[in-house]
């Protein structure tokens, strides 16, 4: 199995919109972080699919190992 990229050891904080989708980079290759650019093409990784069920602001997952993906639940911590 293939490991992703790490591209920040912290949270991204996102402002998000009730009801809209967002799609989680997992490969931690895309140059949009913390969302998908279509990096990922040619390996094992697909993006996380996220809707949004209220407007606030969530912190989306930078380290890639977070067992709640794709929000951070502190893992970074222990990388």
């Amino acid at each position: 199995m293939s490991t992703p990229d790490i591209p920040q050891k912290a949270p991204y904080p996102v402002d998000v919109e009730s009801g809209k989708k967002y799609f989680w980079c997992a490969c931690g290759k895309s140059g949009n972080q913390p969302f998908c650019d279509g990096s990922h093409e040619g390996t094992d990784f697909t993006p996380l699919s996220y809707q949004a069920e209220e407007s606030t602001t969530l912190y989306f997952c930078g380290c890639k190992y977070s067992q709640g993906v794709p929000l951070c639940d502190g893992s970074h911590a222990k990388l």
